[in-house]
């Protein structure tokens, strides 16, 4: 329990589960205690009667949260349609524009080049220009391959490029923010303080410009992920420039209650973590936050 004994103490609970456990092997681990630390998390709110984002901004962010009771989303989707190709790429873009989402993200690095540039081309068709685009190549290109996907797509501005090469390949990370000079995102995949500590100290990543994509609940939860804001902000890093991996409602709530840079939401609502609870309405970029506690 807390201090006055009226409520669950998360911190506590979370250096429970990891009693007697070595550091290091971030494998199932850090899922499994994720996951109980979100259901803490959510008693915790729940008990408070309040939505879980009010009780991070009152403990861990600026006390209060968005002014507005609004963050800042994107739509994440764009995934290859076998037989349809460019034009039903854009008919999914379309229909998630005409859903309040102005900033989308699609899949590339799994066909030719030529083919990833006419989806790209379809896609700014449908956003408007490259800041509104983001493209995610799910960490699967070797430094040739790298090299000449960012040399083709550099022309078209966009918004960031994510996961471009194995996120634990801090060297090959390195090569790539040497010679893109656009943003970079990266991180989702791993899974503690340390792996994030190595992955700044080490990839090349660029404060001013690049995402840390830390994924809330596959990394130990929100006790280690404020452990991972901690570390960022010693190392000159804002708040802002951390963008949480995947839809699930954990990650919008740290988003608004932490102060982070924006979440990420897969609209398709028939997905198990797409769309947003009722009452939580996407508007120019925007999605208003849950007001239920927990």
């Amino acid at each position: 329990l807390d201090a006055d004994g009226l409520n669950i103490d998360p911190i506590a609970v979370w250096a429970a589960a990891m009693r007697n456990e070595k550091p290091g092997g971030h494998g199932e681990r850090a899922g499994a205690v994720g996951l109980l630390d979100t259901a803490i998390w959510d008693l915790v709110a729940k008990l408070d009667d309040k939505p879980l984002w009010r009780v991070l901004a009152e403990l861990y962010g600026d006390g209060r949260g968005p002014a507005d009771n609004q963050v800042p989303t994107y739509g994440s989707g764009g995934h290859y349609h076998p037989g349809g190709g460019a034009a039903a790429l854009a008919d999914e873009l379309r229909g998630m524009r005409d859903l309040g989402y102005t900033r989308l993200k699609i899949k590339a690095g799994g066909a030719p080049i030529d083919e990833d540039r006419r989806r790209i081309e379809a896609a700014l068709e449908v956003v408007g220009d490259g800041a509104k685009l983001a493209i995610d190549l799910n960490g699967t290109f070797d430094e040739a391959r790298a090299v000449t996907f960012l040399e083709a797509v550099e022309p078209y501005s966009m918004a960031w490029i994510e996961e471009v090469v194995d996120p634990l390949d801090f060297e090959l990370q390195n090569k790539v923010c040497q010679i893109y000079d656009r943003p970079v995102g990266t991180g989702e995949n791993l899974a503690s303080l340390a792996d994030a500590t190595n992955l700044v100290r080490y990839a090349g990543l660029r404060s001013d410009r690049d995402l840390l994509q830390f994924d809330v609940a596959l990394a130990y939860g929100l006790v280690e992920y404020l452990r991972i804001l901690a570390m960022l902000e010693s190392k000159g890093w804002s708040r802002a420039r951390c963008f949480p991996h995947a839809g699930h409602l954990l990650s919008l709530h740290a988003v608004a209650g932490l102060g982070l840079g924006s979440h990420e939401s897969a609209p398709d609502d028939s997905k198990i973590f797409g769309g947003y609870p009722s009452g939580c309405v996407v508007e120019d970029g925007r999605v208003s936050l849950p007001d239920a506690p927990g």
